[in-house]
């Protein structure tokens, strides 16, 4: 132990001195350390920020979800699009029978939506999302109420005229009071409010966020629209496995079948309906992750490279500069293990330096406002920079610290 604090003392008393003796060349050298780590480092840590904030923002899709639709997330190869729209919309019928009878599921519920404005007097808001749904969304999707209640299953088996409104809508209709018991008007219908929704935000790529929806019962949404066999809108029946259904694969099947069943759909005949999962959107997304990782890793490795290549020259010149301190050194009983770890841990030094200003460059770069992007620094990010930089100090200081070891101490003594 005492022999390798002595090293480590004196390989950073010798960096030191190289970086005092020539500060620009010692700069340069380091440049490329520095802009390699920052480089990945840096990509690193905005994939990990934009993948945590994507899928943040895809949160309102739900875990464990299979969802009936008669669109697919993904295509089916060679399928004529047109055959997408003949295909019937889902029914309430559908929905109860799979809610009676579905053995893997946890909730099922029936939901439709449609942009449209409401009104609260000679006040109106546009462009919000109306959701219709049934007693059990709360069971599938996260229903976060922060004032007021949710729904009562009598009030959505009747279909009443009651609303859960988003925060936004909130704050936009009822700017100086409390809206609970307050009535507004969608699309003609007046609704009573009976809860707010939790403040989610501002949210990637403008993904929905329930700041400007409206809920209401399934039955009250179907008065204000039509929703038909094959026209009209087409509503959503969402299913949320159990924890204990790996992959929700008994999950799909029972519902593959039923829904066919209920269909009469023969044998033979292609399924006129979509089982779709949000690890289909997120797969995607996985791939682009991927792609723009492997790209910071290739442009930060080549000026990691480059790099190295600077420190490889500072340290050639540090063992010609000190080659008869060397030979002193060894004339009064040094190893060569300890002429090699004192250079190879210098090398090391150097490196951990340039690697520190790149973490930090990258640590500056989460005080910049990137809108609804919240980019953080971890410590697993951190701690690839700390191993990336060491790795490349052994690599580049091997070569200058072994011909440092074997040099013959009268010789080095002679030296100039």
């Amino acid at each position: 132990m005492g022999i390798f604090l002595k090293l480590l003392a004196e390989s950073i008393r010798f960096a030191w001195q190289v970086l005092t003796t020539n500060v620009l060349r010692t700069t340069l050298s380091l440049l490329g350390v520095t802009i390699g780590i920052f480089l990945i480092i840096g990509v690193f840590t905005m994939v990990d920020s934009l993948e945590k904030n994507i899928r943040s923002s895809l949160d309102f899709l739900g875990s464990n979800v299979i969802t009936v639709d008669k669109f697919p997330f993904e295509p089916q190869p060679n399928y004529p699009w047109w055959k997408y729209f003949r295909r019937p919309n889902n029914r309430y019928g559908e929905f109860e029978f799979m809610q009676a009878n579905l053995q893997n599921a946890f909730a099922v519920a029936i939901v439709a939506n449609r942009n449209t404005t409401i009104k609260k007097g000679n006040s109106s808001l546009s462009n919000i999302d109306v959701y219709g749904m049934t007693y059990d969304y709360k069971d599938v999707y996260e229903v976060p109420v922060g004032d007021g209640r949710y729904f009562t299953q009598s009030e959505i088996e009747a279909g009443r005229n009651v609303a859960l409104i988003g925060d936004e809508v909130a704050k936009s209709l009822f700017p100086n009071e409390n809206p609970l018991g307050k009535e507004i008007k969608v699309r003609g219908y007046k609704a009573r409010i009976i809860g707010v929704l939790e403040r989610e935000g501002a949210t990637l790529f403008g993904t929905p966020s329930n700041d400007e929806r409206v809920y209401i019962p399934y039955k009250m949404f179907t008065k204000m629209y039509y929703i038909g066999r094959r026209f009209g809108l087409n509503p959503s029946i969402a299913v949320k496995g159990l924890d204990d259904d790996v992959g929700l694969v008994e999950l799909q099947n029972e519902m593959e079948g039923m829904i066919r069943k209920v269909r009469g759909l023969r044998p033979k005949e292609i399924s006129n309906f979509a089982l779709n999962r949000p690890e289909a959107i997120v797969g995607v997304l996985d791939g682009i992750f991927d792609f723009l990782t492997r790209a910071g890793v290739v442009i930060g490795g080549f000026s990691i490279l480059v790099g190295g290549f600077g420190i490889m020259n500072i340290m050639f010149v540090s063992v010609q500069e000190r080659t008869k301190l060397i030979g002193i050194q060894k004339s009064l009983g040094a190893k060569n293990y300890f002429i090699l770890f004192q250079f190879l841990f210098e090398a090391i030094f150097l490196c951990l330096m340039g690697g520190a200003i790149g973490v930090f460059l990258v640590y500056l770069i989460t005080f910049i406002p990137f809108g609804a992007l919240e980019v953080s620094l971890t410590i697993k990010n951190i701690i690839i920079g700390v191993v990336s930089s060491t790795v490349i100090g052994l690599a580049s200081g091997i070569i200058p610290s072994a011909k440092a070891a074997r040099l013959d101490p009268v010789e080095a003594m002679r030296s100039t």
